[in-house]
């Protein structure tokens, strides 16, 4: 009964911005230097606020957005996302798609070095890919490279039916490496920016003593992208980074560095951020009322759906449909937004959260209709009651009570408490233990089962509803609840390796057919798609800020 819940900050928005926005605070005229509480100073180092901890550096096994943005300052990818998203070449310097759309030849650029002078080449990729899929690894990621990238023998490897040297990437050369498929897959150039698919240079892994000790600390840890990590450690509170001087493209790196700073509460964010400690800021509930008007705040898009796992495999209650049910029509979304979170995000009533993917026929977006499954999921007193009552007759009981898992955030914590009231005072004889846990300990529990029910959240890894939807499948790693349905899983294959490959409109309804499996079924209780509200200095421009995948990307950040 514990559980996790993850990923760092905000999930999309009502009134979204993709913009690059910046931030800043330049009082500090030191020309650059190293602080002893683990900070870089400088004029145009940036010191940036997140509100948890980071998990892991490691690119194969992190799962989380704080973790995911933190990878992505110091490691490139073959693409990178430009200010709109879209997917450019980065250690890649040019590709070629077969004309079957199943073999994909990346050309790596010559000039790409590692922060120990060491070229990076094909075998980076090739290493840190079968790390991805090796079962002794156990990605919770691996399935982007079997269910979702469709690279050919992931699934018999991560299966264990196959050694990870088959898995279908090749290097010709040093700078050429060849991926193979098994099926077209229309996203896949999107993948190739996600930290997952990131190098990791085999020599200078092992030499760190491999598993569990590799990147751990700034010493354990290698560069090839714009900045190198200068301090950190597990758990660590504040931690920088510095430009990377080596990196390709450092002509175009303007920062000196990135400060981080863990602020778990919005008043001690603005606290920080008003007092020039920070330069940027999330804020949510009364902080955003105090400073909406500033023209130093912003609203952006994030994609997160928060919702509610609940444990269906292990907790015979929550296994009653009728009692899911109750639950998700006595949530009232709207008051959570409006008068908890209050930073512009949206009651959602889909499984799959608006704004981060569009049809490929008509550029509609996936979830603009958030009334299409209102028979299954919607604020419903009456209907909240009528459920319930045919719950306690088909258990036998009039009392349920369950522990409540949320992060140790104050935002998630009032949402909790919230869901709780609500929960309680719509069906009388339900009783929510709220319990708070860190972030490591909530991964820990939801992956391995041993919870009830969970605040959590997921965002986006790909523009495409398949990054939500796939997470149901049966023994997925993120199906934290155990559901298993085969008629989903047989949607979700034939949108995957079978008759909807090629066929993108057909695909498309299919998709939605998967989710309204999921909403009647009552899968998950859908709560709302967060959107982060934030203070940044004046001085600061050029943070993009995306939907997907990569929340807050600082490469062509500039502070004056």
């Amino acid at each position: 009964m514990k559980a996790m819940k993850r990923l760092l900050a905000a999930v999309l928005a009502v009134a979204m911005v993709f913009a690059f926005a910046a931030c800043g605070g330049g009082n500090n005229s030191n020309d650059g230097g190293t602080t002893s509480d683990n900070t870089t100073t400088g004029s145009k180092v940036l010191n940036v606020m997140i509100e948890i901890e980071v998990a892991t550096l490691d690119p194969q096994i992190a799962t989380d957005g704080t973790s995911f943005e933190v990878i992505a300052n110091f490691t490139d990818g073959l693409m990178q996302m430009d200010e709109n998203g879209v997917p450019v070449e980065a250690i890649a310097e040019s590709y070629e798609i077969s004309d079957d759309q199943m073999t994909y030849t990346f050309h790596l650029r010559e000039d790409a070095v590692w922060s120990n002078g060491t070229p990076v080449t094909a075998d980076d990729f090739i290493f840190g890919w079968q790390r991805a899929v090796d079962p002794a690894v156990a990605s919770e990621y691996s399935y982007l490279f079997s269910d979702i990238g469709q690279i050919k023998n992931a699934a018999e490897i991560i299966a264990g039916e196959k050694d990870v040297t088959e898995l279908g990437v090749s290097a010709p050369d040093d700078h050429t490496l060849v991926v193979e498929l098994n099926v077209p897959v229309s996203y896949f150039l999107s993948l190739m920016y996600f930290p997952t698919f990131y190098p990791v240079n085999r020599e200078f892994y092992e030499s760190t003593g491999g598993e569990g000790k590799y990147a751990t600390s700034a010493d354990t840890l290698l560069s090839n992208g714009a900045f190198v990590m200068e301090s950190y450690e597990p758990a660590a509170m504040n931690f920088s980074l510095v430009k990377n001087p080596d990196y390709y493209d450092a002509d175009k790196v303007q920062l000196e560095g990135l400060n981080y700073q863990v602020i778990k509460d919005s008043q001690q964010a603005l606290m920080s951020y008003q007092n020039g400690t920070l330069d940027v800021v999330k804020l949510s509930g009364d902080q955003v009322e105090q400073v909406q008007d500033d023209p130093e705040f912003s609203v952006h898009g994030a994609g997160y759906l928060w919702y509610l796992t609940m444990n269906v495999h292990d907790v015979p209650e929550l296994a009653n449909l009728n009692l899911r049910m109750a639950f998700t029509h006595a949530v009232d979304r709207e008051a959570i937004v409006k008068n908890v979170v209050k930073d512009g995000s949206l009651a959602t009533y889909t499984a799959v959260p608006p704004q981060f993917a569009t049809s490929p026929v008509d550029g509609s977006d996936f979830a603009a209709d958030q009334e299409m499954f209102s028979e299954y999921c919607s604020y419903d007193l009456e209907k909240a009651t009528e459920y319930f009552e045919a719950a306690k007759a088909e258990l036998g009981k009039d009392t349920f009570e369950f522990d409540l898992i949320c992060e140790d955030q104050t935002e998630t914590q009032r949402v909790a408490t919230v869901i709780k009231e609500q929960l309680e005072q719509a069906l009388p004889g339900v009783t929510m233990n709220i319990v708070v846990e860190t972030k490591k300990q909530r991964l820990d529990d939801i992956q391995s089962g041993n919870y009830e029910v969970c605040l959590t959240r997921w965002g986006p890894d790909y523009a495409d509803p398949m990054t939500y939807l796939g997470m149901w499948i049966t023994d997925n790693n993120n199906n934290y609840g155990r559901w298993s349905n085969a008629e989903y899983d047989q949607i979700i294959a034939d949108c995957t390796t079978g008759q909807y490959v090629s066929d993108a409109a057909a695909r498309w309804e299919a998709l939605y057919d998967a989710e309204e499996i999921i909403m009647r079924e009552a899968v998950i209780v859908p709560v709302y798609t967060k959107a982060d509200a934030c203070m940044i200095k004046s001085n600061v421009d050029g943070i993009e800020f995306h939907p997907i995948a990569l929340n807050r990307v600082y490469k062509n950040a500039t502070k004056g």
